[in-house]
């Protein structure tokens, strides 16, 4: 505007381009409004290539795989390169949560929370108690180089969990076996923020829900499984011991954490000693009258 006033010539230039373009601006005013108009209708168009995400049909198909066998899918670890078989991963808990390493927000956060959630239950049970998955489903996105980036910036690449990249065959028959639908829409995915609890022979056992859930939606089915069902080669101690455990792991939400509890056995056992303390006393009592 400066630069106009100060040069005279210069502004009654553009006045007189801006006069002659005015007629223009008219006569092609009418086609740029109903082009305005019809805008909405063509982007509602494009919208409907895919089908609309429904919540409670995801959850449903989500819950409806609770009870069925994952299948022996083949993915390629991101840190060593190597192919990995959902078989070789059988024999302890898994814990698979899906995920896409474009997404900005919900993925990163869904990941760090599981990765709290998933120290405490390895505190409680043992770090090798059970195995984790992160398995990329944007299979034109998540080759490994991504997801180990994604992994990294996550701070779970050093936590020993499967960084894992899969083709599109691989990805859609494990998404079939866990119930997780995912649709693409022009801000990412669609999809069903869930983690899939399996089991060690590869049964979905339980779905948790939710970028932040609470610990013992996690951790309390982990526990089912590690201590109450009994290992390979476990010895009848052992086995004991892991009922004792199973039966006094209590939680704590005030720190959120776990803890066992002996204290009922404890009661039981000093309750024992004075019935028994008791009844001896009576015997003898009656044998010497």
């Amino acid at each position: 505007h400066d630069e106009i006033r100060s040069h005279p010539r210069a502004s009654g230039d553009l006045a007189l381009a801006a006069r002659r373009s005015f007629p223009i601006l008219a006569k092609w005013r009418t086609h740029i409004l109903v082009l305005l108009l019809l805008l909405p209708s063509v982007t509602f168009a494009a919208d409907t290539t895919h089908p609309a995400f429904d919540n409670d049909a995801a959850l449903a198909v989500s819950q409806a795989a609770i009870g069925k066998r994952v299948g022996n899918h083949a993915f390629v670890d991101a840190t060593s390169g190597r192919t990995v078989s959902l078989d070789s991963l059988r024999g302890k808990p898994l814990v698979i949560s899906m995920i896409y390493t474009s997404c900005y927000h919900i993925c990163p956060m869904t990941t760090q929370h599981l990765a709290k959630v998933v120290d405490k239950a390895h505190a409680t049970l043992g770090e090798d108690s059970f195995s984790v998955a992160l398995i990329g489903f944007d299979t034109a996105v998540d080759d490994p180089a991504a997801m180990r980036y994604f992994a990294a910036r996550q701070g779970v690449a050093d936590k020993g969990w499967h960084i894992l990249s899969g083709d599109a065959d691989s990805v859609a028959a494990l998404s079939q076996d866990l119930g997780f639908r995912f649709y693409p829409t022009s801000n990412g995915f669609d999809h069903l923020v869930q983690a899939s609890v399996v089991d060690a022979d590869g049964t979905v056992y339980r779905q948790v829900y939710g970028q932040v859930f609470e610990t013992p939606l996690l951790v309390d089915p982990l526990i089912e499984l590690v201590l109450g069902r009994p290992a390979p080669q476990q010895t009848l101690l052992d086995g004991i011991v892991a009922r004792v455990k199973l039966f006094c792991t209590t939680y704590d939400p005030v720190r959120d954490g776990y803890y066992y509890d002996y204290s009922l056995f404890l009661g039981i056992f000093i309750g024992a000693i004075i019935i028994l303390a008791t009844a001896t006393f009576i015997y003898r009592e009656l044998r010497r009258h």
